[in-house]
């Protein structure tokens, strides 16, 4: 009987099935940062245990690290509390480290796939809702709380109820001025917020098979803003292009050897899924946000939907969201003062996305009302964008240039909205208070749209400005 990917990562790595009908599942790759292990080491130490394979975990910091200063210690408290405090536990249980001492620092989701940590067939986990995106190499791979970070640390598995499969197909070719960020903002659109509760996502079709690595895991990051538990791409020859070479993945012959292991986990033509969406790639625009979560997503050349689009149980939050956004039900979404624009992220903060937004950045300047950031994804991703002189474009524009990390996506770090706020922003949630402000308004949309809407003050078409 013909298998998936997610069958053969699953079985390969199950250990026994629980009398809670979960299944304990070996998680071949662990991955830590600032903010969700402290209280996971402590846990370990109050029960007496240890980390019985330390080199199977990978720690980092992002979430709460300044991006405009590396001075120490750092001005919040709290902040510079979780950074000793990850010191501290790795030290103590023998984890490597990547602060920005390593020169390898950066989010966590950016770190892994660039230094070939991430690798197809792999169960991975993180105390992270975007632990996703490493799914686009042919993993499986989960967000996970505190306590099964403690779980993780201690024996290395995890206790998991097995869910169903939905294959995403996305066919076609995209236009000019759309990208990876459209592609899953248009899913999460058209399947819903909740519409993955239970599944996982297996994205496929001519779309995915044209994408880039680093687009697949864009589009995977956010499998959880559709309320699935995780997305993967079958690995392929773009795979394991990527990853030849990569600091930590297998060199040589065993390399090669581990590329044909890797070709024979993707789905088999046959296999077997609870559910198949099709999507017409070829049809898509340049999508934005307008509301309260990553689903209330319009075309850039549409309008904001009125009540009526909408089923009677989702009205509550819709008037909501147009009551919080500010918006006028059939108002155009082009033309959108904004205040902010942040271009970083762990969707889409790597190499492409900066050179993708650099391309709108040289054609203007940033308007004098508008804050803009550019933040890379880790220290190498900065380094790239460097020697390429990404940042003398972003500069000369009128970006501000930052050090690695998580910034303005979340309010655990200096980079907040101020306010009612308008952000324009290239990372993956869009709630209310997100972006550090209870009244600050975020836009999600691809980075090239950031650039654009920083250099024409509003919310424009990318595809304008690109011609």
């Amino acid at each position: 009987m013909a298998k998936t990917l997610f069958d053969k990562v699953w079985q390969a790595h199950a250990v026994r099935e629980l009398p809670s009908g979960q299944t304990q599942l070996f998680i071949g790759l662990h991955l830590v940062h600032e903010v969700t292990s402290p209280q996971a080491f402590q846990m370990l130490r109050e029960d007496g245990l240890g980390v019985p394979y330390p080199d199977r975990t990978t720690a980092t910091v992002d979430h709460i690290i300044p991006t405009h200063t590396d001075a120490r210690p750092f001005d919040d408290e709290q902040a510079e509390g979780m950074m000793s405090a990850i010191e501290k536990n790795c030290k103590e249980f023998g984890i490597t480290l990547l602060d920005r001492d390593s020169g390898s620092q950066g989010i966590v989701h950016v770190i892994g796939p660039e230094l070939g940590l991430t690798q197809p067939g792999m169960t991975i986990a993180c105390g992270d809702s975007h632990t996703s995106t490493h799914g686009a190499f042919g993993a499986i791979a989960f967000g996970i709380g505190t306590s099964q970070v403690r779980d993780v640390l201690a024996s290395q598995c995890l206790a998991i109820v097995k869910p169903k499969l939905r294959r995403v197909e996305v066919n076609g070719t995209l236009p000019h001025g759309v990208y990876a960020k459209d592609v899953v903002l248009h899913i999460i659109r058209e399947l819903g917020v909740k519409g993955g509760v239970g599944f996982a996502y297996e994205f496929a079709g001519d779309v995915f098979d044209n994408m880039t690595m680093e687009e697949r895991m864009t589009v995977c990051n956010m499998s959880i803003e559709g309320g699935a538990r995780c997305g993967y791409v079958n690995p392929d020859d773009t795979t394991f292009d990527y990853l030849r070479g990569r600091r930590m993945a297998p060199q040589g012959e065993a390399f090669d050897r581990a590329v044909e292991w890797w070709r024979s986990l993707a789905s088999e033509p046959g296999a077997s899924y609870d559910d198949v969406a099709r999507i017409d790639g070829s049809s898509l625009s340049p999508v934005i946000t307008w509301g309260i979560n990553p689903g209330h997503a319009v075309g850039v050349d549409e309008k904001i939907p009125e009540l009526h689009h909408f089923d009677a149980d989702e009205h509550p939050t819709v008037q909501d969201a147009h009551e919080y956004m500010g918006w006028t039900p059939g108002q155009e979404v082009a033309g959108t003062k904004i205040d902010v624009a942040f271009i970083g992220s762990c969707t889409n903060g790597r190499i492409s996305d900066l050179r993708e937004a650099a391309k709108v950045a040289k054609l203007g300047k940033v308007k004098p009302h508008v804050k803009a950031l550019v933040v890379p994804g880790s220290q190498d991703v900065a380094r790239e964008a460097e020697a390429e002189g990404l940042h003398e474009v972003f500069t000369e524009a009128g970006f501000e240039w930052r050090l690695p990390g998580c910034s303005m996506c979340l309010a655990m770090n200096p980079d907040k909205l101020v306010g009612d706020q308008v952000c324009a922003s290239s990372s993956n949630r869009n709630f209310k208070g997100r972006q550090g402000s209870p009244a600050g308004r975020t836009l999600l949309m691809s980075p090239a749209m950031v650039a654009a809407a920083a250099i024409e003050g509003a919310v424009s078409d990318v595809r304008d400005i690109l011609k």
